[in-house]
């Protein structure tokens, strides 16, 4: 691979004006299909360009909220700023009123884009589907492909955290950025343009710019987009488009495996399924399902700590502590023993991070002493390998001992029936924290605190500290667009809320 392949988007995206097959597919909430080939997409994306361009003010920063669904019109979109310059900010739909006019003040947009199921009361947006934004697209037809010059540390898009635990922060994402794990994953799977990439995960998240969007464009792959992810229609589309390959973040093999099996489960055309923070015990039930290469990752949106599963790695774990990536008592910096929670660093600097826009406090508390602080936690075993402990924010705090969350929900997800488990703190004024824990079952009225209690005193690495004092009991927990739990909200909520809730004691 040569350096100027892999340097900006608008390299993985020009050779595409010369592929004759292959294209982006839009798969509509009603399951309406419809295809644009590449050629066609390009010149698509120069008429917007030139129109979007028309529009901004030269003086200000040339950014352009995205409040849209998968769509052919956010690839569009994304064509048209490696075209440009423009810089898309990837707005997330199910956040309203000041916390969505924040983000978009936050990135100095200058216009916010938005198609019909996205847009939200209250939100000065411009309607990309109506006839007065057809109309003005039509005024710049036939506008030239022509590609700008950009260099690889040129800011392409600004990709919102998650916001878990608080106000989301704005990715810097530059070209290099965005270009680097395209054009690696490309080659890793062979992507070609005899393949096709589905992309159900909402392009507003790095995951779905960065393992889905990128590596297809870098392969000259075609594109299948579904405007909304649906687990009972997942695979019928893999048939429908004959998509070989699929990204993922989160719970979405969960939920797919969730759906009735069939007899037919392995007959479909898809390759891999390649992501992050699929549910461990979910990897190899889904890949022997579906006949599938699965291949689970560990990363963030800033890109400061990355790291892969290798073929020895032990289940449950993420990979080997590799590159300068280790693992540090939270107090002291120091490095923690095998078996001792601390937090996921990067001392070699900051990898792919290149920045919070618009947020230097944010900056430097990510990346303190030329070291990369992901917030993520985690512990090592003997051979090195690293496991998720949890968020620092998630951090508990019982009776003088701190405690990650994920230890603790990987023994929860044990016990029969359950197909989600989450673990938070609450306040209590004698031990400071006290567990409490959300189990999603498929009925929860079918839950037996007499039942889990027994799982409980059978579990001998479930330790005293660790047991939860409350469990909350749900059909589905509140979660962002790319389905993390909001731990922050079912903290907040305690033991007052609307499901059921069992006060689980020790004796």
């Amino acid at each position: 691979m040569g350096a100027p392949a892999a340097s900006t988007v608008a390299d993985l995206v020009a050779p595409l004006a010369d592929v004759r097959d292959g294209g982006v597919y839009g798969i509509d909430g009603s399951g309406d299909l419809s295809f644009v080939c590449w050629r066609d997409h390009l010149r698509d994306a120069a008429v917007l360009a030139a129109a979007l361009r028309a529009r901004l003010d030269p003086d200000l920063p040339p950014h352009v909220g995205v409040l849209a669904g998968n769509t052919p019109f956010f690839s569009c979109m994304l064509i048209a700023a490696a075209m440009s310059g423009i810089v898309p900010v990837g707005l997330n739909p199910t956040r309203r009123g000041a916390a969505l006019q924040r983000d978009i003040d936050h990135a100095d947009c200058q216009l916010v884009l938005a198609d019909r199921d996205s847009a939200v009361a209250g939100i000065d947006s411009v309607d990309v589907e109506s006839c007065s934004f057809t109309d003005e697209l039509a005024e710049h037809a036939g506008a030239e492909v022509r590609f700008r010059d950009a260099a690889p540390d040129d800011l392409f898009m600004l990709i919102f955290t998650s916001g878990t635990s608080g106000d989301p922060k704005a990715v810097r994402c530059t070209h290099e950025k965005v270009a680097v794990p395209g054009v690696m994953l490309a080659q890793r799977f062979g992507l070609s343009p005899s393949d096709t990439c589905y992309l159900s995960m909402p392009l507003f998240h790095s995951n779905a710019i960065m393992a889905g969007w990128a590596p297809a464009v870098a392969g000259c792959s075609s594109i299948a987009l579904r405007r909304r992810f649906s687990a009972s229609q997942f695979f019928p589309d893999v048939r429908r488009v004959g998509a070989t390959y699929a990204n993922y973040v989160g719970k979405p093999l969960s939920y797919i495996l969730a759906t009735p099996e069939r007899d037919d489960d392995a007959d479909n055309s898809l390759r891999v399924a390649y992501g992050n923070e699929g549910a461990p015990r979910d990897l190899s039930r889904f890949a022997q399902r579906f006949a599938v290469e699965v291949v689970d990752g560990f990363g963030s949106s800033e890109g400061g700590v990355a790291i892969a599963r290798t073929p020895d790695t032990p289940e449950g774990a993420l990979g080997p502590l590799v590159g300068g990536v280790t693992i540090v008592d939270v107090d002291t910096g120091q490095e923690c023993p095998p078996g001792v929670i601390g937090e996921l660093v990067n001392t070699a600097g900051a990898g792919q991070f290149r920045g919070y826009y618009n947020d230097p406090e944010a900056d430097a508390e990510r990346l303190r002493g030329g070291v990369y602080h992901s917030g993520d936690l985690a512990y090592r075993d003997e051979r090195g390998f690293a496991y998720f402990a949890g968020r620092l924010g998630d951090w508990l705090r019982v009776d003088g001992e701190n405690l990650g969350t994920a230890p603790i929900e990987r023994i929860l997800m044990r016990h029969p029936g359950v197909t989600e488990a989450v673990v938070y703190p609450i306040p209590d004024e004698t031990v400071g924290d006290r567990v409490m824990a959300a189990l999603v079952l498929p009925d929860p009225g079918a839950f037996s605190a007499e039942t889990f209690i027994e799982f409980l005193r059978s579990q001998d690495d479930l330790g005293p500290k660790q047991w939860p004092s409350y469990v909350r009991v749900a059909a589905a927990l509140p979660r962002t667009e790319t389905f993390k739990v909001i731990k922050r909200q079912l903290s907040a909520e305690g033991t007052e809320c609307s499901d059921a809730v069992h006060e689980i004691i020790r004796s």
